[in-house]
């Protein structure tokens, strides 16, 4: 066996025993398939310096997340908008865009997978992810712990054929389940009517959404199948959805489970072996230990990270806005001191806002819950609502906060003010500044307001966060000075345009934050191997703050090296920092 084969084989091993050989022969058809008939050239550039081995990301990395129809015009498909909009309003200044799930779906706005090889028709086609291939790096969602009960696979169950008759999870109504842990408080089991009779199936998040049985090794190679073709179609960066959700087993809480993890460790080791430069990302919307360790950092000792590329930073978009409105860093400081130094293999995605709402979970083990549930009892006063999941014990808490990242800025504890723009700018210029890739939703890039009609429309609290733009509403939006939307796109794009062209924020330049009062928050990222490096300081209140008292350290370094500002419309001397300022600076000494 090559090394390649027998680490496969040990994966397999684990997941399926004595069946390995025949799942590996199988597997290794797929493979050999996908060499056959791909097209597309691996990336295999590496950064100079770097290990060989080393994921190719740099400071020019900035990615979009978009619906495929976030943005509709009635003489193109929505895929086709969303390219001309990127290239036209956008250009160079990001390098990637994830689609949100683009193909026939039943509910949950596409993550509920009727079709997986299919895009959806009223989007466009494969030939319209090519294109936009051809200009970003693409991520498509890989949905693979769940499939709409419209599917050919839940049609097979029901009837008792094959492929799908095997493919889902049966479990008996009276079984105990209470130690499940969940992110939606409907009812786990879900009742359908089958030839065999009335069967109930495992249905984590919806009764739309049915659990597949990764058990079943059918599953997998399925599913190995579709991503290779995903990679075909010239897409990138591969999202796992809900991952952590994948391999079930009663009497245990069915997250995290070490075959859940042992499936992206496969995964991982196929794309880094048939196509170099592929990026895997967890999504998992849970506290943030146990979001890291899909990075597989405890391996280390035993030679490279074998598991995801990438993880999200889930904790960081409701630290963020703990930390403005509540007008203090304490918390956030912590917390970013407290990140593991990451290997060259892997980095985090940095971001505020997603199509889902801003998770509550990753504020576990950081923030009290008095402070959690002030924050959330203010994102209700600026228009939001709060989504709800069950615990084991048949109670419910607090999931995630359904609201636009720019109404979330509205205000501070004391209600609105004058400060959102400025609020919401300093947001995106803190999550841009940190180690890693940074991620902007199409929203939070168009200073979108709640969508409540949405809500209305749907009955889904998720929707107010989704809004489809008309383009020529929107181009004549961006177009008209002093308009909201106007004013954060463009301050968005001018970040967007200066860290692009800043060596120091690329996601392997070291990270270290400053100790400073609670008011401010100082980042410096570097030193680069010139001698480089880069100091950001935010406040992150709405009153003016001295830089006469900003403590010790800060002043230390603030005296020791002859900075400049990375904006020059900042050069010059301070004396203080206006309230939500933003403080790119940079020195070669």
């Amino acid at each position: 066996m090559t090394p390649f084969e027998q680490t496969v084989y040990h994966f397999l091993s684990h997941l399926y025993g004595p069946r390995a050989s025949e799942v590996q022969r199988r597997l290794g058809q797929h493979i050999e398939h996908f060499r056959h008939v791909s097209t597309a050239p691996p990336v295999t550039e590496i950064t100079a310096g770097e290990e060989d081995h080393a994921p190719t990301w740099s400071e020019k990395d900035q990615w979009i997340i978009s619906y495929g129809d976030s943005i509709v015009a009635d003489d193109a498909p929505p895929l086709a908008v969303l390219n001309e909009f990127l290239q036209r309003y956008l250009g160079e200044r990001i390098s990637g865009v994830h689609v949100l799930p683009f193909f026939p779906w039943s509910s949950d706005d596409g993550f509920s997978v009727i079709h997986y090889r299919e895009v959806n028709p009223e989007l466009g086609n494969w030939e319209h992810i090519r294109e936009l291939a051809s200009h970003y790096d693409v991520m498509a969602d890989l949905v693979l712990n769940h499939v709409s009960r419209e599917s050919l696979w839940f049609v097979d169950y029901l009837t008792g054929s094959l492929p799908g008759r095997d493919y889902f999870i049966e479990v008996e109504p009276e079984t105990d389940v209470s130690q499940v842990i969940r992110p939606r408080s409907s009812p786990l089991l879900v009742p359908i009517s089958t030839r065999r009779g009335t069967r109930h199936v495992w249905a984590t998040f919806s009764e739309d959404q049915i659990d597949l049985n990764f058990e079943n090794p059918d599953v997998l190679l399925e599913f190995v199948g579709i991503l290779l073709f995903y990679l075909q179609q010239g897409v990138r960066i591969i999202r796992l959805d809900a991952v952590a959700f994948l391999w079930k087993r009663l009497g245990t809480s069915c997250i995290h489970l070490p075959e859940t993890h042992t499936v992206v460790r496969l995964l991982r080791a196929i794309v880094d072996e048939i196509s170099p430069g592929t990026l895997l990302i967890t999504e998992t919307n849970v506290p943030h230990a146990e979001n890291i360790s899909y990075f597989g950092l405890e391996r280390l000792a035993n030679g490279a990270p074998d598991e995801a590329h990438m993880v999200y930073q889930f904790a960081l978009p409701p630290l963020l806005l703990h930390t403005l409105t509540r007008g203090e860093a304490t918390t956030l400081q912590s917390w970013l001191a407290s990140l593991p130094v990451l290997p060259k293999q892997c980095t985090y995605l940095n971001f505020t806002a997603s199509h889902d709402g801003i998770g509550v979970r990753p504020l576990e083990g950081l923030l009290p819950d008095h402070e959690r549930d002030a924050l959330l009892e203010l994102m209700h006063r600026f228009g939001g609502f709060v989504s709800m999941r069950s615990n084991p014990d048949g109670s419910d808490t607090p999931y995630e906060i359904n609201i636009t990242w720019f109404e979330a800025m509205r205000g501070t504890r004391r209600g609105p003010d004058p400060w959102q723009i400025a609020r919401f700018l300093c947001s995106q210029a803190i999550m841009l500044t940190l180690q890693g890739i940074p991620a902007l939703y199409i929203h939070t890039l168009t200073g979108t307001l709640n969508d409540v009609e949405g809500v209305e429309r749907s009955g889904r609290l998720r929707s107010i966060n989704r809004r489809r733009w008309q383009r020529d509403e929107l181009a004549l939006l961006l177009e008209s000075p002093s308009t909201p939307t106007h004013d954060v796109f463009h301050a968005l794009s001018r970040l967007l345009e200066q860290r692009r062209s800043e060596p120091c924020f690329h996601p392997h330049a070291a990270q270290r934050v400053l100790p400073t009062p609670p008011e401010l928050l100082a980042i410096e990222r570097g030193p680069l191997s010139d001698g480089r490096r880069l100091l950001a300081l935010f406040n992150v209140t709405d009153t003016l703050l001295p830089l006469d008292k900003v403590g010790e350290a800060l002043e230390r370094a603030l005296s020791h090296h002859a900075w400049r500002a990375l904006d020059q419309q900042n050069a010059g001397e301070e004396t203080a920092l206006p309230p939500y300022a933003i403080r790119w600076m940079v020195t070669d000494a």
